[in-house]
């Protein structure tokens, strides 16, 4: 039985969903609402929601190029759909399930129109289907990673063998050989990772500790080189305590769900790193979404969290990390304190690389010490592995206890502790390497500008080179990797549909003739396959 939008099935759909993800009520659910900038529904997220409207309101299929509620309600208002329940007939509804599952191999099966096919097809188009088999969308996946393999449009994943600097040896899969590229792919943006004192720091410690404790940090898991690594980073940081986790995404997640709870309010920038909108989903928290880099729209969302009980953190990216922008810190900062808010900086991408001694997105706007919790990864500039939380000691401490993360995983190895102490050590007695990082950031930068791409706002050692569609940026990175240079290609889930780019490291190691290299290879593959670029 079909039945008119008008009679609120598929509005009702509309709103159960959005609800469910948002923690919006439908009342609170403003037409005019941006899905990414307000709701903080991203481009994998938005899948999902529009997976499960038209599951809800059986029979509907709904574009995916929606920006706002409205969009979605406009959607579902121009089409019929099946009323659920006992109206539907079981098996009509598998036959039809069938079918579409048919249809979709049909266009995931990519040969003689293999390359026509693919600029139609994204990575968006194998999420979460509804389909019985959870596998299904695997094994369509599969079909078209193959295709792209051959085309020479994924090279994901591709190893190395040896030492990667400037240049860097990696197995060419497609060759079947090993070949030499200039490397722009690395975060190893101080070349800490090539420091043989680093490495000899770690081979000392595997002597002493051996490979690792196996437990984790409450019970067997610390060294005293834990606690040395927490009490350097934490006085690099200008804080008073350092809690040390696994890894970045874990620190956030731990962090973010441990302080944030129901009742509470987590406030993020749309194009925050995946790790914070996860931590703030585990949480239970109402995560609220706010333009990127946008003040006014983070404070109208702090005017409405203070308008309900609860805490409220606000959770953003030093540099953001396919973008190489920085946050508005100084007005983070004074909108928080004045709302009384608790604010998280990620310096993942800005430890080591921002400000005088390499502290990060706080001392660079001469604010060290000021934002409530300094995150950071050790996996870039200190050249290792793991994350951090830095601030006051009380709330450190009660992340030890709170953080599932942190409680219940394995403890870092003690000589991979031992090789970040060293790193950190030879980042604050060798500030030329900073000095000779800006030196390549700025030479680079202003070679690609000159060509006329789109770098966007980079303020950091991330070029990103925007392309647009997915198809162009896929021909382009190949045309660049066919040339001799190693940069990420990045697409959907990286960055949302419309926005895919290659995205340039800079680091210390490289050197005036890879730069300038860089820079001709990247400009002769845009006119190969004629990329326009500033009206060239």
């Amino acid at each position: 039985m079909s039945l008119a939008m008008d009679s609120g099935v598929g509005e009702t759909a509309v709103y159960r969903v959005l609800t469910r993800h948002t923690g919006y009520s439908s009342e609170e659910l403003s037409r005019d609402f941006l899905l990414e900038d307000d709701l903080g529904i991203d481009s994998v997220l938005l899948e999902a929601v529009l997976i499960e409207i038209e599951r809800d309101a059986v029979g509907a299929h709904l574009r995916r190029d929606v920006k706002t509620v409205g969009d979605i309600l406009e959607e579902v208002q121009t089409i019929d759909v099946v009323e659920p329940a006992a109206c539907v007939d079981p098996d009509e509804v598998a036959g039809q399930a069938a079918l579409e599952d048919d249809l979709r191999l049909d266009h995931a099966d990519l040969t003689e129109e293999a390359e026509k096919l693919s600029t139609a097809v994204t990575m968006k188009d194998f999420g979460p289907d509804g389909a019985h088999d959870l596998f299904a969308k695997a094994a369509r996946f599969a079909e078209h990673r193959r295709t792209m393999e051959e085309q020479q449009l994924y090279w994901y994943g591709m190893p190395s063998s040896g030492r990667l600097r400037g240049r860097g040896i990696y197995h060419d899969m497609q060759a079947g050989c090993d070949r030499e590229y200039l490397l722009f792919s690395s975060n190893n943006y101080l070349g800490l990772a090539n420091d043989p004192r680093v490495s000899e720091a770690i081979a000392e410690a595997a002597g002493v500790y051996g490979a690792t404790n196996t437990g984790c940090r409450i019970i067997g898991g610390t060294t005293k080189l834990h606690l040395e690594l927490e009490r350097r980073l934490a006085e690099f940081k200008g804080r008073e305590a350092c809690i040390v986790f696994p890894g970045g995404y874990a620190a956030n997640l731990g962090a973010i769900s441990a302080l944030a709870g129901p009742g509470d309010h987590v406030l993020v920038d749309s194009l925050n790193h995946m790790s914070i909108t996860d931590g703030a989903r585990l949480s239970g928290a109402r995560r609220m979404a706010f333009a990127h880099n946008d003040v006014e729209s983070l404070e109208r969302r702090l005017r409405e969290a203070a308008a309900r009980p609860g805490g409220v953190l606000v959770a953003v990216d030093g540099v953001f990390s396919m973008h190489g922008d920085i946050c508005p810190l100084p007005v983070l900062v004074e909108m928080t304190r004045r709302y009384g808010a608790r604010l998280l900086v990620d310096d993942a991408h800005a430890t080591g690389v921002l400000g005088g001694t390499g502290a990060g997105t706080a001392e660079h706007f001469g604010l060290k010490g000021a934002p409530d919790l300094e995150l950071g990864t050790m996996s870039k500039a200190l050249a290792g592995i793991g994350g951090f939380v830095a601030g006051d000691g009380d709330v450190i401490e009660y992340l030890r206890y709170y953080a599932d993360s942190y409680v219940f995983a394995a403890t870092l190895p003690a000589p991979v502790v031992a090789g970040l102490i060293v790193s950190l050590e030879i980042l604050q007695a060798e500030p030329g390497r900073l000095g000779r990082l800006w030196q390549n950031i700025r030479r680079l930068r202003s070679r690609l500008i000159s060509d006329g791409f789109d770098l966007e706002r980079t303020e950091s050692a991330i070029l990103p080179v925007v392309v647009g569609d997915e198809p162009t940026a896929l021909a382009l990175g190949r045309e660049v990797r066919r040339r001799g240079m190693f940069c990420q290609t990045v697409v959907f889930p990286g960055v949302p549909l419309g926005q895919a780019r290659l995205r340039i490291s800079v680091t210390a190691d490289h050197v005036s003739r890879d730069l300038d290299e860089a820079a001709d290879i990247v400009r002769d593959a845009a006119d190969v396959i004629g990329f326009r670029r500033d009206g060239r």
